[in-house]
Parts: C-alpha cells; structure tokens; sequence
C-alpha cells in the first residue's frame, strides 16, 4: 500500500502542478476577451483567429483543471443523504462512484476522444471560419484533460482504498474548509495590511 501511496502522491503533485498552471490561463483569456471587445467596439476590428482563442484557452482551462479539481475535493456534490452517514460509509459510497461511474466515463471518452484528436493532428485540421486557427490543439485538450482526471480517480481511489485501510487520513475532508472566495478574500485583505505597513 505505501507504493501506491507514493504512486498517489505523485499524480497529485502532476495535477497540482496543471492546475496552477491553468490558473494562469484565466487571465490570459480575460485580456483577450477584454482586447478583443474593446478592439471590435471602438476601432471596428475583429477577428476569428482571437475569438477561437479565447473558446481554445476556456476548453483548456475547463478539461486541464479537471483532476486539479478532484484532488481539492471540489466537484459538486449532491450530500443530502450522504453527509449524515459515517466517514467510512461515505468513503466505501465514494470508492463505489469512482470505479463504477467516474473511471468508466473517463476511460470511455479517452477511447474514443484519442483517436479523433490524433486524425486532426495528421490532417492539420483547420477551423472552418475565415481566418481561423488550427483545430488540434484544441481536439487533444480532450483526451490529455480526461488522462489527467483519469489519474486523479485513480489517486483519489488509492487514498480512499489507504483511509479505509486506517493507512492515511479521509482523502473527502477538505484540508480547508474555507471556500476558494474566503481564501481570496484573506489573501486580498493580507496584502492590503502588508501594503499599509510599508
């Protein structure tokens, strides 16, 4: 088991690492689409090579952050039932949608997604709107984000596997139990005091 905890680490460390990087993107696509609005409104420029651009980058940002989500244990829920039921009976519910839900979804999708992107790849695909970019990238962002979250089942599934073994800590409990905006909100509030101090 301690292999595969080490496995476990390992696969989160990856997405932890994608997922802070797709942070990133977030801003590059709001500059975009900002610069994109202001040029088309003001000086009557437009252009489709930016506008798929920005639909590229949000695909990205959506499928890349996908297991990056999974580890922070921050997909949606549905807890109605669930939550009133031990740690164990919680953990035993989650390994049972991992494996019969949420890995044969993901496996499925990247059987079928892989070969589509890899044809785009060959042909060089191109969008089909005047000036538009190629359509590759955008195509194996499909197969590489549900690998990603592939892998992030898998880690989850060894935690859970490890925590009902008494082996490491309930991988469901959020380390945090802020949510993202309160973090932002400390976060904004840190700076602005350490600002006032200088």
């Amino acid at each position: 088991m301690r292999s595969l905890l080490v496995l476990s680490s390992g696969i989160d460390a990856l997405n932890r690492w994608v997922g802070k990087g797709v942070g990133w993107l977030i801003l590059i696509v709001v500059v975009i689409s900002a610069s994109n609005a202001i040029s088309r409104k003001f000086f009557g420029l437009s252009s489709n090579a930016w506008l798929e651009m920005q639909w590229y980058f949000f695909g990205a940002i959506f499928l890349l952050a996908a297991g990056y989500t999974l580890l922070n244990n921050q997909h949606v829920r549905v807890d109605v039932l669930v939550s009133h039921w031990s740690e164990r009976t919680q953990v035993k519910i989650d390994v049972f949608g991992t494996l019969f839900f949420l890995l044969p979804v993901c496996l499925t999708i990247l059987w079928l997604s892989w070969p589509m992107a890899w044809e785009s790849y060959v042909s060089q695909e191109m969008s089909s709107n005047s000036g538009g970019l190629i359509r590759w990238p955008a195509k194996m962002l499909i197969p590489v984000g549900f690998g990603l979250l592939t892998l992030a089942a898998v880690s989850h599934l060894i935690k859970c596997m490890g925590f009902l073994r008494g082996e490491c800590p309930n991988p469901m409990k959020r380390v945090d139990s802020k949510t993202p905006e309160e973090l932002l909100a400390e976060e904004i509030a840190r700076n602005a005091q350490a600002r006032e101090q200088k």
